[in-house]
């Protein structure tokens, strides 16, 4: 075999290897194809291939890393930042599948005990308990532990918010094993809305009462509603959520359950029935009333005074 057909041959060999990984590989996987060390280090001197740390091969000269490929960032920070990482908090969300969500930092945790290598653009954890990464495509820590964690590492109280809701939304875990897991956490840095966000989105219907939203008016001083009440309309009876008869303002608080199906039907036939009879409709999501209750209450009762309230 000439020198380059010997070239091309361990090129094949080699985007193969670093195909599931988005254009990376292992020094070690690229040997158990047969490439020696002595052509891993030609390659690299050549300009053809890059090393990206102590393990991680790059079969291309594109930089940054992930500059490409995302995953390929993913798989750099976890087989660079010790034995035993795995994606952790957002990334493994992402990982897992998450969408419409983007994060700068890469988050990998660590096994305590672990020698650990500080990577650029990667934030390392050491959490306690450890919990067995899933070791199928990126290693990464199951759902619903980095769905907690995210929302603890979240920089603000609504990016953790969004991200409970985003992601039991899309489907990456159900209710139940959030709320199981959840119930095993003893430790909290936003303990009280972590609890209440994760019991809005899995129980949507029944975390917010209408009872809730009264102490909340009454702490703002603004008028006591006359709450769930029927109207009728043309799609026969619609309760209202909160309702202020004096005023004619009704106030519908949306839980996750209001984006499914035919719910949003159903609030349009309510929304309206409201209106042909002249009165005005707000609606806060619930978790709005979790992460920015002043502005949706400034909301109502500015409402509550354009309708005669106080006059």
């Amino acid at each position: 075999m000439t020198r380059a057909s010997r070239r091309q041959s361990r090129a094949r060999l080699a985007v193969a290897a670093a195909a599931p990984h988005g254009g990376v590989a292992l020094r070690r996987q690229l040997l158990a194809e047969g490439i020696t060390s002595d052509e891993i280090r030609s390659e690299v001197r050549a300009g053809r291939w890059t090393r990206l740390g102590r393990h991680t091969i790059a079969v291309s000269t594109q930089e940054p890393v992930g500059a490409v490929d995302p995953a390929a960032r993913l798989w750099w920070a976890v087989w660079e930042s010790g034995s035993g990482a795995a994606l952790d908090g957002v990334s493994a969300l992402i990982a897992a599948g998450l969408t419409g969500w983007t994060e700068r930092a890469v988050h990998v945790s660590v096994p305590h005990g672990r020698r650990v290598h500080a990577l650029p653009g990667v934030v390392l954890h050491r959490p306690r308990p450890w919990h067995p990464p899933c070791t199928a495509g990126l290693p990464r820590v199951p759902v619903p532990v980095a769905l907690v964690r995210a929302a603890h590492w979240a920089s603000s109280d609504r990016q953790a918010a969004t991200l409970i809701a985003m992601t039991v939304q899309q489907r990456l875990v159900s209710a139940d094993r959030l709320l199981a897991h959840w119930t095993t956490v003893r430790r909290s840095t936003r303990r009280q809305l972590v609890d209440q966000v994760i019991r809005d989105v899995c129980d949507g219907a029944h975390s917010l009462s209408e009872l809730d939203f009264a102490a909340l008016c009454r702490q703002r001083g603004l008028p006591e509603p006359s709450r769930q009440v029927v109207v009728h309309g043309q799609g026969g009876r619609a309760y209202l959520d909160v309702w202020w008869d004096a005023f004619g303002v009704h106030v519908e608080i949306d839980g996750v359950q209001h984006t499914w199906g035919l719910a949003p039907m159903s609030d349009a036939l309510r929304q309206n029935a409201v209106a042909i009879d002249g009165g005005v409709t707000l609606r806060i999501p619930v978790l709005g009333l979790r992460v920015a209750p002043d502005a949706f209450l400034d909301q109502v009762g500015a409402t509550l005074r354009a309708r005669g309230w106080g006059s």
